[in-house]
């Protein structure tokens, strides 16, 4: 073992996958310090595998207790956007099914745009189904930032092409005749809300992205229709569009400089 050399033991050491490998075993009392250092990084990356193993199938928790009482299409729904001063409140629905896995799912929060992007990806390709409901800045100042969430995601329910017989929420409730589930903080402890929020946080910011090639004056890409500094002093300049919503202060001191 001592004459293999250390780019072949890293080679042979992507391929171990259990603890008690019996490689690795014999890596263990190999002297070398640059094998040490290649079993202790293998054994960080065992260890953190295992904690968001461990982390996803907690969150499963609901999924399995209504699995379990006979619901087939459980659909997680979350939202974005409901806090900006630009740019629709997105929402999305999603239908996983039991043997859907992706470990270190969680709040869209909480990941990087890298990982968003690579999970948003992945849902896409191995959910049951994936709805999407949006309620533009118009619709947000007829009814209310609350009640155009509802809308928002009704819209995203529909969307869904399977029999949705339950539903997940994040802090909401839907006057929907389909029973349902509220929960505080729900994108940390529902996959399918956790899914749901990385859906809508891609989209809404894909979307504001786009806006702000619209118009690049108000850098909507770096704020994403927050109303941080840069995009308050530049409705100071430019006035407002289409897009900001208008019952919300301070849009509301813009509102005679409307631009299209």
């Amino acid at each position: 073992m001592t004459e293999m050399s250390i780019q072949l033991i890293k080679e042979k050491l992507e391929e171990v996958t259990s603890n008690e490998d019996d490689f690795l075993s014999t890596l263990r009392r190999d002297k070398r310090k640059g094998v040490q250092k290649l079993v202790h990084t293998w054994e960080k990356n065992y260890e953190k595998k295992a904690q968001l193993k461990d982390q996803f199938f907690n969150m499963r928790e609901y999924e399995e207790k209504y699995w379990k009482e006979g619901y087939q299409f459980i659909g997680g729904i979350d939202e974005v956007g409901r806090g900006p001063l630009a740019g629709p409140v997105v929402t999305s629905c999603v239908v996983l099914s039991k043997d859907f896995y992706l470990p270190g799912l969680t709040d869209s929060k909480k990941l990087s745009k890298l990982k968003r992007d690579e999970f948003y990806d992945f849902i896409l390709a191995n959910a049951v189904d994936v709805g999407i409901g949006m309620a533009t800045a118009e619709e947000i100042d007829f009814h209310n930032i609350y009640q155009a969430t509802k809308l928002a995601m009704k819209r995203a329910v529909e969307q869904i092409h399977v029999p949705v017989d339950y539903l997940l929420l994040d802090a909401m409730e839907l006057p929907l005749n389909v029973p349902q589930t509220s929960l505080i903080k729900g994108d940390a402890k529902s996959i399918s809300i956790a899914a749901s929020s990385v859906i809508a946080k891609v989209t809404r910011d894909r979307y504001m992205e786009k806006m702000g090639e619209t118009y690049p004056q108000y850098g909507f890409h770096n704020h994403m229709g927050y109303g941080t500094k840069e995009h308050i002093d530049a409705m100071a300049v430019h006035g407002i569009t289409k897009e900001h919503r208008q019952s919300f202060a301070p849009v509301k001191e813009y509102c005679g400089l409307l631009n299209t």
